[in-house]
């Protein structure tokens, strides 16, 4: 049997759903058990983010700056261990932050090499932590698990693991479905902020009806309830954190105290010279429904939307493309482009469609009696003249109703925009109410 690492104060708390997203390799630390052996622990992806990496995202680079007023010499203060014993038992915390050799080399590495991350998560944070505090309200949990984001996702929503785990809460695909969370080739709400916030604390919820421990809750959270209840039975039935503590994958036992050192470093980053970066809040936004397909581009180029701030404001479309014939969809724009977007909604429909929204409802497939190999070229022309005969006899037409759009339409005649405007010699999109307009 492995031999427990010395601890200050018994039990603690984890962070997770399955791995976050690493830009390098994935780092590890190495501790010291009271006997002096050595044990090597993995570091969450997310510590691996560089810094520029995550000041390169639309919000960073339009609402977060450096503090040119902060005074702190950036250079990290060490404190004695007592120090850090104190502060964390000072958190208004429910669950219990310990301290320990290990939290304090996540706490090290945190306020050293990491600081800088640590700003700008920091002023990401005020984008962010009203979403978590909102949702966790809803559940009845825990405000502290606010920082679990900070250690599955850097408060990178665009953070993608090497599993496939996706946004700022790391859901898997099948756990993010479980908990209503959409995914398909056009849609991922593992992204969405505030949808993966609600999913993620019922997650938590039922996490806790099973476990009844908030240590065990996020130690399933990281490596699921499966592997927690194996180091469970492993251990002769133990269920406190640190009694199964080694029986449970490495990386889980890296996410204990790095979720602890955020607690930490999030509350007591003026005592290490860490200056947030200031930020300023993004303009209000509103939601509208869209019942057709539109493309992100459509709606940005009419109502004169950056395009990168509409993809930030969903980032659940993975393709720009949100499918509103398959269901009523919501997109959320600036609250002074809804009114916009109403008053030009046909235009916003019809904008460049034949290139933005390139999908085929009808094509023509090419019969095989025009291969030259099956038919002799008599014969070809007798069937050519067949379909010429044919396609005149199934021509259709129909009346123009007042209000209407080419691509109304071309969707209630299973066509395209192309097409009529080919059938019927159109050019730009004018017609006429009570005129006959040629649909196949």
């Amino acid at each position: 049997m492995r031999k427990r690492l010395f601890i200050v104060i018994a039990s603690t708390i984890l962070c997770g759903n399955c791995v976050t997203q690493a830009q390098n390799e994935r780092e590890e630390i190495t501790v010291t058990d009271n006997d002096g052996k050595e044990e090597v622990i993995d570091v969450p992806e997310a510590m691996n983010y560089e810094v520029d990496s995550l000041l390169n995202l639309y919000y960073s680079k339009t609402y977060l700056q450096p503090d040119n007023d902060c005074n702190y010499k950036d250079e990290n203060v060490s404190y004695p261990k007592e120090v850090y014993i104190e502060r964390l038992s000072r958190l208004p915390n429910v669950m219990e932050m310990p301290y320990n050799d290990i939290v304090q080399k996540f706490i090290d590495r945190y306020t050293g090499r990491l600081r800088h991350s640590v700003s700008y998560m920091l002023g990401a944070s005020n984008f962010y932590t009203p979403i978590f505090e909102e949702a966790l309200e809803a559940y009845g949990l825990p405000l502290e698990l606010k920082y679990l984001p900070v250690i599955e996702s850097a408060l990178n929503p665009k953070a993608t693991s090497h599993a496939g785990a996706a946004g700022l809460w790391q859901f898997m695909v099948a756990t993010g479905k479980q908990y209503g969370l959409e995914v398909n080739s056009l849609i991922d709400e593992r992204r969405d902020p505030v949808k993966s916030s609600f999913a993620a604390a019922q997650y938590l919820r039922d996490l806790y009806k099973i476990f009844g421990d908030w240590n065990l809750v996020i130690a399933a959270y990281n490596c699921g309830p499966e592997n927690i209840n194996k180091a469970i039975h492993r251990s002769g039935g133990e269920a406190d954190y640190w009694k199964i503590y080694p029986y449970l994958p490495r990386e889980t036992r890296g996410y204990v105290p790095a979720f602890i050192a955020a607690n930490y470093v999030m509350n007591y980053y003026c005592e290490h010279n860490i200056c947030p970066m200031r930020t300023k809040l993004p303009a209000k936004t509103d939601t509208i429904m869209v019942s057709k397909d539109v493309h992100l581009k459509q709606i940005a180029e009419v109502c004169g939307i950056d395009i990168d701030e509409l993809r930030t404001l969903n980032p659940q479309y993975r393709r720009d493309i949100v499918n509103g014939s398959n269901k009523p969809s919501i997109v959320r724009l600036p609250a002074t482009a809804t009114n916009t977007f109403i008053a030009n909604e046909d235009s916003i429909f019809n904008y460049k469609t034949e290139t933005l929204l390139t999908r085929r409802s009808l094509v023509e497939v090419e019969s095989s009696s025009n291969s030259s190999y099956t038919r002799k070229s008599s014969v070809k022309k007798k069937n050519y003249s067949r379909k010429k005969r044919s396609r005149r006899s199934r021509a259709k037409r129909v009346t123009i109703r007042k209000g209407d759009t080419l691509s109304e339409i071309a969707e209630r005649n299973h066509t395209t925009v192309k097409k009529l405007r080919q059938l019927n010699g159109i050019k730009g999109n004018n017609i006429r109410a009570g005129k006959k307009i040629r649909v196949r």
